[in-house]
């Protein structure tokens, strides 16, 4: 029995959002008095594996195969749910994300596991096992008792601290059966951005809304976020007018961020 966390990489780097999966899991896994596994799929160099056990992963699994270069939600959520089932994995945890949405309903049905999404805190009890978690676009919270052998939770991003241990962790290949016609998704053209500052991993974020009149305007914003080493956002009627891009409209349609400092210009 352990608690498996699935941590999504960049480029094989990891960010905050997986050290914050891996924290949480190993939370959740105390309270379980059990371990954690960490699941890494795609190329991921050793030495930045480790840096999981540093949060509280016991034992790292990387799963490395040409199949998983492009994400295809069919091959991951099939590969999740092998490992789950061979690590005999009561819990299951993954970002709240669009990864983590689109592969939490397939492991669902896979493990015939109850799923608590956007989940905020460590669970209020394991008998029973109820977990915290926003409703109403975020205006209130719900207690949601999962009553599965398996429990999946798809963890808000910013909603839990990074707790660093002592832990060293073991890295493990994991093999898992998948079959290759099944994986459908074919990626024609890749557009990156690089040199700026993630707005889910910003802790100062400067918003923009219509109120700015025009995106002439939006030059004041852009320098005060870079002199205070955060990021720039904007509302969706912005984003739709496509003053700014799409990448950075925040809130119930867009992403959700949690920063330490929120400065928001010309939003109702």
């Amino acid at each position: 029995m352990s608690v498996l966390v699935f941590t999504e990489n960049w480029d094989g780097k990891f960010k905050k959002l997986s050290f914050e999966l891996v924290s949480y899991s190993n939370k959740v896994a105390e309270m379980l008095g059990t371990s954690t596994t960490a699941i890494s799929i795609g190329s991921v160099a050793d030495d930045e594996l480790t840096k999981l056990g540093k949060f509280g992963a016991k034992k790292i699994l990387k799963l490395e195969n040409e199949i998983f270069k492009t994400f295809d939600t069919r091959a991951y959520s099939s590969a999740i749910a092998q490992i789950a089932q061979k690590e005999k994995a009561e819990v299951i945890v993954i970002a709240n994300n669009n990864m983590g949405k689109a592969i939490a309903p397939r492991l669902s049905v896979k493990l015939k596991a109850a799923v608590g999404s956007g989940v905020t805190k460590p669970p209020l009890s394991t008998e029973p096992f109820v977990v915290n978690k926003k409703v109403y676009s975020g205006n209130a919270f719900a207690h949601m008792e999962l009553k599965t052998g398996v429990k999946i939770i798809t963890l808000a991003q910013n909603s839990f601290d990074l707790i660093e241990t002592s832990n060293d962790a073991t890295i493990e290949e994991a093999s898992v059966d998948i079959d290759k016609s099944a994986v459908q998704t074919k990626v024609k053209d890749v557009e990156k951005q690089t040199g700026k500052l993630l707005l889910t991993d910003a802790e100062i974020v400067v918003a923009g809304g219509r109120g700015m009149k025009s995106p002439d305007n939006w030059t004041p914003l852009i320098e005060l976020a870079e002199t205070l080493g955060g990021a720039t956002a904007c509302s969706r009627p912005v984003s739709d007018e496509g003053w700014r891009p799409h990448e950075e409209h925040t809130g119930q349609t867009g992403k959700i961020i949690a920063p330490n400092l929120y400065i928001a210009i010309g939003i109702s």
